[in-house]
């Protein structure tokens, strides 16, 4: 059977206040995101010691670590800020295994300096695909000698936004070091979404294998509001990725309050991946038990 899983930064509190409520509301599995009250691991501030420690929390709390949150600009357009942020995601990558999970995720990038999810022209260049590939390849390496495994997670705005951009990214590098987060709604844009069906079966046709993780949230149509959206999560000092909800024609919110096709998404995943974890995403904390409902139910419908 799927799990259903959440990440740990909806829950703005000590290490062992989040793996208490996370477990409360019933999950099995977790998505690590390095922030807790007490505990320091921002860059060059990971230990074995403090991984360990939070690691054996979760575990305690009967919450494996299915995988590490590591969002980051990875081809930010100004090399000394692209270098600080790679340094920090290859400093996750390395100790991952300590926390508990081989996998580490991130998005492509985006030449765009203001924001990591808004289009820049040189993101759909040969000159742009070819420097993230490159990128990729260094992150893929890295994984691989720390015995771990780098996720890309597509995003439309970004690098590698497309399913082909996909595909052909992983032609590209073919490496044991690198895997796809399945994020089926980071695939739609106003020319595409209206053919949901088409583009979810391609997407699973193509690069089922590469899958590793997924996640649940939810896409729709914005509606006269083209700015780029974020939520009040109730943490001032959260990740960007976790108030993020999308921006221009797309609006990303949580799982059941869009147009996703759920049922085909879910039957299309289990084919190959019977057991993977399904990730929560794009919420408030008030709002994961209805979240949770909603995607417990889909996997009842659909037997998984």
């Amino acid at each position: 059977m799927m799990q259903a899983g959440i990440f740990t930064g909806y829950f703005p509190y000590e290490l062992e206040e989040v793996a208490r409520r996370i477990r409360a509301l019933g999950f099995n599995t977790v998505q690590l995101d390095l922030h807790f009250k007490e505990i320091d691991l921002s860059a060059g501030q990971i230990t074995k010691d403090k991984a360990r420690k939070v690691r054996d929390t979760f575990r305690d709390h009967d919450l494996p670590i299915c995988c590490l949150s590591g969002y980051t600009n990875i081809i930010h357009p100004d090399r000394a800020e692209r270098e600080k942020r790679l340094a920090y995601l290859k400093e996750i990558i390395r100790n991952a295994r300590e926390f508990g999970s081989p996998y580490v995720i991130s998005e492509t990038g985006t030449y765009n300096t203001e924001s990591d999810w808004v289009h820049h022209p040189r993101n759909k260049t040969e000159e742009g695909f070819e420097e993230c590939r490159n990128v990729l390849s260094d992150l893929a390496q890295t994984a691989y000698d720390h015995g771990a495994v780098f996720l890309l997670e597509t995003y439309v705005n970004n690098v590698v936004g497309s399913v082909e951009e996909t595909v052909r990214m992983f032609a590209q590098v073919d490496h044991p070091g690198l895997g796809l987060l399945m994020d089926p709604t980071n695939y739609f844009e106003a020319h595409n979404i209206d053919r949901m069906d088409q583009v979810l079966n391609q997407v699973f046709d193509t690069l089922t294998d590469k899958i590793r993780i997924a996640h649940a949230k939810d896409v729709k149509r914005a509606g006269s509001d083209k700015s780029e959206k974020h939520a009040d999560i109730g943490d001032e000092d959260a990740h960007e990725g976790l108030t993020f909800r999308g921006v221009g024609e797309i609006e990303l919110p949580a799982p059941g309050l869009g147009s996703l096709n759920y049922d085909l998404y879910l039957k299309r995943l289990s084919d190959k991946h019977p057991n993977i974890p399904v990730i929560i995403e794009h919420l408030t904390e008030d709002d994961v038990p209805r979240a949770k409902t909603f995607l417990d139910g889909k996997f009842r419908a659909n037997g998984l």
